[in-house]
């Protein structure tokens, strides 16, 4: 399989159909096949060889459609780099991957410069925009003008196709290394067991299109010949006004975004009729902006998809019709086809249905292994299955339901507090708009859990009024033994919440208070 395929059979079967729709600009399948070509032809002609890594470093756009097929033409490898990342980050991004060529647009023209002067490996910028190309870059659409379409280099298989790095939620990023298989066998996977884009639809990508969740419902749109409608970033009004102006079927939303969608005063009259699926994940859905979620859209199934980077990324899907049953509702569903999902104890054994062990995934799907580092590789690649680092549990219908991250297991006074179920608890809470659980360091106990709370917009509460609301729906060990509040929980690109930063500002506030 090659990611490039999919492009070449859009060709042939509907050359004039919208392939995308960024702001006033749409592109029919025919020009954007011109336009991949002739970019993968100007990246060559650059003396980028087979193998050589390309970075992105942009907001969303039909641009970056291109670049994602053009570095698979050229036979070249794509870099998506986080746009929610420090200048330090993406250095380090640069220099682990040894990137020679960046695109960037506008908005990151100042950390381009920056990278130029930080990474020895980086020769080359191509600038994307409406504003002036920098002196010493390459303006892209003269470059698109002035080259020769290039011949598909019709790399595929177990080659290379592109190193995503990951959010950093427990520690330095890592680059998963994925190739046309596994991506395409994701996607391939992913819509045998449900079809979460529209044939000959419109999908939104709302979500930020380097992180690899957008990327694979990039491929699975383009899988089933739909049309890719791009905004440069989430913006409540703006996506509610994309969704209604162009009909869209299908899009990706993480928990933050839907609720931040519910709560617009735009989303009482926007028309949403048109969206037949919404998919979200990354991060646990709270029941109350699920249920408000699933009003606003009337006529969609909501589709849950659990998994991570090094899945290329999807494990399991919860359908739409498991959403209307109310255990169901609390799992993250089942394995996609030609998926295998189990969970193990310490040593790899598979554990008893209902018996919580590690989440441990096999499948076409799972990566090549991380870039530059053996050792993380054969370490999380075990025994041929990727080991997760999540805490779950699996019923007899195989459901799996995910319980937390074994990093962030909270153990006190010798027993285990999965730090998910409570921040589900709290989340019940009328004030509460979003928290955290972890665990602080005790003298007695070991751990205590700890709770960092946000609270919506003109709502007050007090840390009483949350233990006493947490008392009397979990066990006693399990409620918080403290609670503090915050503006807002700081989160990595993915919308994840940074624990070990919540964890490493309690333990400096501790250091502080001991001198």
């Amino acid at each position: 399989m090659r990611i490039t395929h999919c492009l070449h059979r859009l060709v042939q079967r509907e050359p004039d159909r919208p392939l995308t729709i960024c702001g006033t600009r749409t592109t029919t399948v025919a020009q954007s096949a011109d336009r991949v070509a002739r970019l993968a032809g100007a990246l060559k002609a650059r003396g980028l060889e087979a193998g050589e890594r390309v970075g992105i470093l942009a907001m969303n756009s039909d641009r970056y459609h291109e670049a994602l097929f053009a570095c698979a033409w050229a036979g070249l490898v794509v870099v998506p780099l986080n746009t929610r990342w420090s200048l330090a980050e993406n250095a380090f991004a640069v220099d682990d991957a040894g990137i020679r060529l960046l695109l960037a647009d506008d908005d990151f023209a100042a950390a381009a410069h920056e990278l130029e002067d930080r990474c020895p490996t980086l020769t080359t910028v191509v600038h994307w925009g409406e504003h002036a190309t920098p002196t010493g870059w390459l303006p892209y659409e003269d470059l698109l003008t002035d080259a020769a379409p290039a011949e598909d280099a019709y790399r595929g298989g177990s080659d290379l196709f592109g190193i995503f790095y990951t959010g950093g939620t427990t520690g330095r990023a890592k680059g998963v290394a994925l190739s046309h298989d596994n991506v395409l066998g994701n996607a391939a996977g992913a819509l045998a067991t449900y079809p979460v884009a529209t044939a000959h639809g419109r999908f939104l990508h709302a979500a930020p299109m380097f992180h690899l969740a957008d990327l694979a419902a990039w491929v699975m749109g383009t899988l089933r010949e739909t049309t890719h409608v791009m905004v440069p970033a989430f913006e409540p009004a703006a996506v509610l006004a994309a969704l209604e102006r162009h009909r869209i079927t299908d899009t990706l939303l993480v928990p933050t975004m839907l609720q931040l969608l519910c709560d617009h005063p735009d989303a009482d009259t926007a028309d949403l009729s048109s969206v037949r699926t919404v998919v979200y994940g990354a991060s646990p859905m709270p029941e109350a902006v699920l249920e408000r979620s699933m009003l606003r859209f009337p006529h969609a199934g909501f589709v849950q998809a659990y998994g991570m980077t090094e899945l290329g990324p999807v494990a399991t899907l919860l359908l739409p019709d498991d959403h209307h049953v109310a255990e169901r509702r609390r799992s993250a569903g089942r394995s996609t086809v030609a998926v295998d999902v189990r969970v193990v104890d310490a040593e790899d054994h598979e554990v008893p249905t209902g018996t919580v062990g590690e989440i441990v995934v096999r499948g076409d799907n799972v990566m090549l292994g991380y870039w530059n580092r053996p050792e993380e590789t054969a370490q999380a690649l075990r025994g041929s299955w990727m080991h997760t680092g999540d805490a779950g549990r699996m019923d007899a219908a195989g459901y799996l339901f995910v319980v937390d991250r074994i990093k962030d297991m909270i153990v006190t006074g010798g027993e285990n507090v999965y730090s998910v179920e409570v921040e589900k608890t709290l989340a019940r809470h009328p004030a509460v708009a979003a928290c955290a659980v972890i665990g602080v360091p005790d003298p007695t106990y070991g751990e205590c859990v700890h709770a960092v709370v946000v609270l919506h917009p003109g709502s007050a509460a007090v840390p009483e009024e949350l233990t006493d609301f947490c008392r009397a729906h979990i066990a006693n060990y399990k409620v918080p033994r403290s609670v503090e509040f915050i503006d807002a929980l700081p989160v990595s690109g993915a919308g994840k919440v940074l624990k070990r930063e919540l964890r490493g500002a309690r333990r400096a506030g501790q250091e502080r208070a001991a001198h």
